[in-house]
């Protein structure tokens, strides 16, 4: 595990905090699927996905507001002028199927027969952890430019410019983005990185005549050196710690390295995987501080072992961003032979104080394995008549306690109750 600071940078590891439990050696694993922990598990939550090829970048923008859509208003950081070609709009069910397929998940399997002749059995799994502007005096919006108005389906979208934080935050917030108290710095430090800014809010009349019922996450394209996520601003109308899931979708690796651990749970997790991945992500955020980013899934588009959703096709893939592709064809998947994209799925839950730099990526030429997953192994039920069987059964109790353990150092949850729980389901701890 590595700690965090402030400015995360992926060749340092990006902070992944996953397990405190020992790690053991990675093996393939060949469980099934049960359930996953998908991010409609967290309030408050956004989602991006970050494509990145080259010095090529889309960020695609997604959030869970359900507010009025006429309250609706983003801030994001650019690094260059944006033209009307370099934004676009996503379905949504694109981005939800990507959410599924990186997805934390559950998956079990069952103890073989301990009097069989002895096979391999390396059944491992790893786990986790343009608006319309407002009528003021020029000293008010003082060093600010509007350098374009575009609309973008459901969105009216300007591509700003500054020169004075206080200018800046005045515009905002008469023209509806409700910057809140402070916000000045931050964009302050962006307007010394001469960072244009992208803002956008919902056409009302548009949306009505597109018939669509939600808002559509909005994309934004554009060249730039530095390989980085504007994480102070993000909606600027947000109120309290925000839960951030980026996908980051690359050419060749992943952009984070980490050591997946072995981390076996009891049966009575499957009854409700959601409660319990929740309190495993509350439990580190708070032993953190809130100053980590969580890897929960790192492997390439061609394949997953097992999936908690069918891998996402060459046309879902450009539609986010990685046009490198070149290919929109629907053409069906099969294993071992996917795309040339490998996704990186990073969690972070922050506020200005825990994150007040925002963060830093790079691919590291890892492209090694990881899911965020969580173990159900049940026991041999049948008949055992054999010394092997005789020893089998002696060992399931510490098992048992094992899987106790794991549980209340994951989520904090008191140990003597989860065993209370594991007894009632006629496992006996002794």
């Amino acid at each position: 595990m590595t700690k965090p600071i402030a400015r995360l940078k992926t060749t340092a590891a990006l902070a992944a905090i996953l397990s405190q439990l020992a790690a053991q050696p990675a093996a393939a694993f060949c469980g099934f699927y049960v359930a996953k922990a998908d991010a409609k598990l967290f309030n408050k939550s956004s989602k991006v996905v970050l494509s990145r090829d080259g010095q090529t970048t889309a960020i695609t923008m997604a959030s869970d507001y359900e507010g009025e859509p006429k309250e609706f208003a983003v801030v994001i950081p650019v690094p260059t002028f944006i033209q009307r070609k370099q934004i676009g709009v996503v379905e949504m069910k694109t981005v939800d199927h990507l959410d599924a397929f990186t997805a934390p998940r559950l998956v079990e399997y069952h103890d073989p027969d301990p009097c069989a002749p002895i096979m391999d059995r390396r059944n491992r799994a790893a786990g986790l952890p343009a608006p319309a502007l407002s009528v003021a005096g020029p000293d008010r919006y003082s060093g600010v430019t509007v350098e374009a108005n575009y609309d973008v389906g459901e969105y009216d979208v300007s591509i700003l410019s500054a020169t004075e934080s206080d200018g800046l935050s005045n515009w905002l917030n008469d023209n509806g983005y409700k910057v809140p108290a402070g916000a000045e710095a931050a964009l302050g430090s962006y307007i010394k990185q001469k960072m244009r800014f992208f803002v956008a809010k919902v056409n009302l009349d548009r949306m009505q005549l597109l018939g669509n019922g939600y808002l559509r996450p909005l994309q934004v394209r554009y060249e730039t050196a530095k390989f980085m996520l504007p994480l102070r601003l993000g909606t600027v109308n947000a109120n309290g710690p925000q839960d951030l899931i980026i996908y980051a979708l690359t050419i060749n690796s992943r952009v984070e390295t980490t050591k997946p651990s072995d981390i076996d749970v009891p049966l009575y997790v499957k009854q409700d995987f959601g409660t319990f991945y929740k309190a495993v992500f509350d439990r580190a955020v708070e032993r953190e501080n809130m100053r980590a980013v969580f890897v929960e899934y790192a492997w390439d588009m061609g394949w997953c072992d097992p999936c908690a959703a069918d891998p996402l096709s060459n046309k879902e893939l450009v539609e986010l961003g990685a046009r490198w592709i070149g290919s929109d064809d629907h053409a069906p998947y099969r294993r071992g032979q996917g795309v040339n994209a490998y996704v990186t799925r990073l969690h972070v839950r922050y506020d200005a104080k825990s994150f007040p730099e925002d963060l830093t990526l790079m691919e590291t030429g890892d492209r090694s394995n990881f899911q965020g997953r969580y173990v159900l192994r049940h026991p041999w039920t049948g008949a055992a008549s054999c010394d092997a069987g005789d020893r089998y059964r002696a060992s399931l109790p510490a098992r048992f306690r094992q899987e106790a353990r794991n549980l209340a150092g994951l989520t904090g949850w008191s140990q003597s109750d989860i065993e209370r729980r594991i007894q009632a389901g006629e496992q006996s701890l002794r």
